[in-house]
């Protein structure tokens, strides 16, 4: 009987991880079709076959994100943290949610932990950007945008300074970035909208119509 059962035990231990990836495949696929209920599901079975299959927990975190649930995406990626410290990519995925939950200062830490390993990493800049915009430090954000900007030229990082310019109330710079937003993702409504914004503050009115029925026709696609 300590024969079979030390045989099963054996068993069992060899095919768990095998179970698990099989399980982390699935969770992937689900994800990727937007069933994040089920990505879930599938990450639980993953992560109680092996406990540090750290892709389960981001993918899990992810999953979380997607269903506005940053409090337990913070939780699955700080397990992935402590299975892979060294990582700044999930750094910035638990700043990311950080963000979420409105922790500014915990989503500053996280991005600034990430750049001391990496330090040229724009999305780190840009969502260190959002918490200090968020926590009334503009021109510090301002700063942060200028990395993020210099390191990864794009529509993200130029909306994000834009959008921190229009809060500084310095339209003409806004719609600068506004414009070079827009050439790089014409397709974002959210951008016409803004310089649209910034200017009617200038009484660029004509132009600002313009924006504005752009946005719109662009949120009914």
């Amino acid at each position: 009987m300590v024969v079979a059962g030390v045989s099963a035990w054996m068993y069992k231990r060899s095919t768990d991880p095998v179970r698990a990836q099989q399980s982390f495949d699935t969770a992937q696929r689900l994800f990727d079709s937007a069933r994040y209920d089920q990505a879930i599901l599938a990450c639980d079975r993953a992560v109680g076959l092996e406990r540090k299959l750290t892709g389960a927990y981001i993918l899990r975190g992810r999953a979380h994100m997607a269903l506005y649930d940053p409090a337990l995406a913070v939780a699955d990626f700080t397990q992935a943290v402590k299975l892979r410290p060294g990582d700044p990519q999930i750094l910035l995925e638990r700043a990311g949610a950080y963000l979420d939950e409105k922790n500014y200062t915990a989503a500053i830490a996280d991005s600034t932990a990430a750049l001391a390993i990496s330090p040229r990493l724009a999305r780190a800049y840009n969502l260190r950007g959002i918490a200090m915009r968020a926590s009334g430090n503009l021109q510090g954000a301002i700063a942060e945008f200028d990395h993020a900007v210099e390191i990864e030229p794009g529509s993200e990082n130029y909306y994000q300074r834009g959008a921190t310019y229009q809060a500084l109330n310095d339209y003409r710079r806004a719609i600068e970035d506004f414009t070079e937003a827009i050439a790089f993702a014409p397709d974002r409504p959210q951008t016409y909208y803004a310089r649209a914004e910034s200017e009617r503050a200038l009484g660029e009115t004509e132009q600002a119509e313009e924006d504005h029925q752009q946005g719109r026709i662009l949120d009914a696609r």
